[in-house]
């Protein structure tokens, strides 16, 4: 590291490029944690890495440049979230005017897990489970930078406080109270792993057959009692299996679907395919979430960007 960091700070851009590259993945989950938005954390990233250049010359060096990374991208975090608050989800709305809605994370974005220990890739997906960050958006935006610090990056409290400028009994306050407040959801990452890949894989198949012959009952039967139905953009969510039927019945069954298997945010996923009479269309990406066999919550994002999934922009007939 030695080597590039000299070679970085005497004006190579390949050196620099070299010397935070490894960081780069992590960092862009890091932001999407703090902001809710794929989009928002690639300009977050994008920004960091530009002042981490400009600011070489000030970098201390104690080994590894990602404390000071961490350090820069949790800061401009901080400022885009009072600039633009926080991301809800429609089940969460609190009747606010202005509502910037949670998005998905794509799996592209996740790659980098793939060298982590089995133990630490589980945890690094937990982390960005759609109901973990939507618990997160609910604290203040420095209990959230203290909680992912400290319990996601595993920085010690001293750690934290250096990056955060603040003191460790701040840091240690700051942490008791964003711990109360964030979401204590199924792990889906366990879920999928109690299911196994034939559990999992039946459970796809059902779901995928039931909405393609259009038949209420058996996707009513695959959901909880008490699971919840929410379409971003649209601030309209529905609650329980008898509200979720009557909108399924008189709005999307009356319509001809494909699905397609797919991941986001960690967790199971599909494509949905909306038939406009020459060929399937995006209808929205259904992120799903599971309580052991049962559905507990679809959030059908109608607006998401399906290659960035690994989905085709269509499907023929």
């Amino acid at each position: 590291m030695r080597e590039l960091l000299d070679a970085a700070r005497a004006g190579d851009e390949h050196a620099f490029g070299q010397l935070v590259e490894p960081w780069r993945g992590e960092l862009h989950a890091h932001c999407y944690r703090m902001l809710g938005s794929d989009a928002d954390a690639e300009d977050a990233v994008q920004e960091t890495l530009v002042r981490a250049w400009s600011g070489l010359s000030g970098y201390v060096d104690r080994g590894s440049i990602r404390p000071w990374l961490y350090k820069i991208a949790t800061n401009r975090c901080l400022t885009m979230i009072e600039r633009r608050g926080r991301r809800e989800l429609p089940v969460d709305v609190d009747g606010s005017a202005e509502v910037l809605w949670l998005e998905p994370y794509p799996m592209s974005r996740l790659s980098w897990t793939a060298s982590l220990s089995p133990e630490a890739r589980v945890l690094a997906l937990e982390s960005v489970e759609l109901a973990f960050v939507a618990s997160l958006q609910h604290l203040s935006a420095l209990q959230r930078a203290v909680l992912l610090l400290r319990e996601v990056l595993a920085f010690t409290a001293r750690e934290v406080a250096e990056l955060l400028e603040t003191s460790v009994a701040a840091v240690n306050s700051a942490l008791q109270r964003a711990r109360a407040v964030v979401s204590s959801a199924p792990s889906q990452q366990a879920t999928l792993n109690a299911l196994g890949e034939f559990g999992e894989r039946e459970l796809v198949r059902r779901y995928m057959a039931a909405w393609e012959a259009r038949d209420v009952d058996a996707i009513v039967a695959m959901l909880a009692e008490d699971a919840k139905y929410s379409m971003p953009p649209l601030p309209e969510w529905f609650a329980g299996r008898a509200a979720i039927r009557s909108f399924l019945v008189d709005g999307p069954l009356e319509s001809e679907w494909r699905f397609l298997p797919a991941r986001a945010n960690g967790q199971l996923a599909f494509g949905t395919y909306l038939w406009d009479g020459s060929r399937y269309v995006p209808g929205g990406l259904d992120v799903v979430g599971l309580r052991g066999t049962e559905i507990a919550q679809v959030v059908s994002y109608l607006e998401a960007d399906f290659p960035s999934f690994g989905l085709p922009s269509s499907l023929p007939r």
